[in-house]
């Protein structure tokens, strides 16, 4: 059974709350890592309120870094996190927002990252989230996803980094690894999702079909759909070569 999970910066709500909803809600996800979620007046019931409103559940605690992990309808939460990340003087507080989960009979680590624009910092906090992730898929044997905007491209060292120890879901092909930035022109891919390697990815891509995803942030989701473990079957690996997710 494959499972679809996302990874989408919301650009903190400041777009179309309507075509934001749509988008989400279009993308039908098991899971959605999402980055520049509320954090400030009244944070608790604006996330609740935009995961509602998409059918979502808000599943991870507190807001450093503007991170969160939403589920959808069937998948069993069982443990939820936020982590904060080393603080750097004079950059914005960042944070790792981890859910372990249950979705389609299989245990996941989920995270959702936001990275830096300083070089040092990226690769100080890169560093200290996969510490964090392993730590919190060890004990339930759990596969580890991790989504969110490196603000940093794959010929990149964050990105290198993550590829030596994870699987680029949206690896590129024909099709796929496509721009996520900006929404309306996109130029750089900067937003990814990272798997355990021997994940099967049946498709992955940015989800350019839905809505009106210029109107409802300045970046373009990505959207994977995954097999894990004896349920991937004997074409275990990435490269799936979907293109652009539409629902």
């Amino acid at each position: 059974m494959s499972v679809r999970i996302g990874t989408y910066n919301l650009h903190g709500l400041r777009d179309s709350r309507p075509e934001l909803i749509k988008t989400i809600t279009a993308l039908r996800a098991d899971v959605l890592c999402v980055q520049e979620m509320p954090k400030f007046g009244r944070w608790r019931a604006r996330r609740r309120a935009l995961a509602d409103a998409a059918g979502m559940r808000l599943a991870t605690p507190g807001r450093i870094g503007g991170v969160a992990v939403l589920t959808g309808p069937g998948v069993r939460v069982l443990e939820a996190r936020g982590h904060a990340l080393r603080v750097f003087l004079g950059l914005e507080a960042r944070g790792l927002a981890v859910a372990v989960v249950e979705a389609g009979g299989t245990r996941l680590a989920v995270g959702s990252l936001h990275l830096d624009l300083s070089h040092p910092a990226r690769m100080y906090h890169v560093a200290e989230a996969m510490a964090l992730m392993e730590r919190a898929a060890a004990p339930y044997g759990a596969a580890i996803v991790l989504g969110g905007d490196l603000n940093e491209q794959p010929h990149q060292p964050v990105w290198r980094y993550l590829t030596r120890r994870l699987a680029d879901a949206c690896a590129p092909g024909p099709g796929e690894g496509g721009p996520t930035f900006p929404a309306g022109r996109p130029s750089a891919r900067i937003d990814g999702l990272f798997v355990t390697p021997g994940t099967r990815v049946v498709s992955c891509g940015t989800a350019a079909g839905v809505a009106d995803p210029a109107a409802a942030s300045d970046h373009l989701p990505v959207l994977a759909e995954l097999r894990f473990g004896r349920a991937a079957g004997p074409e275990s690996g990435t490269g799936g070569r979907a293109g652009p997710i539409s629902p």
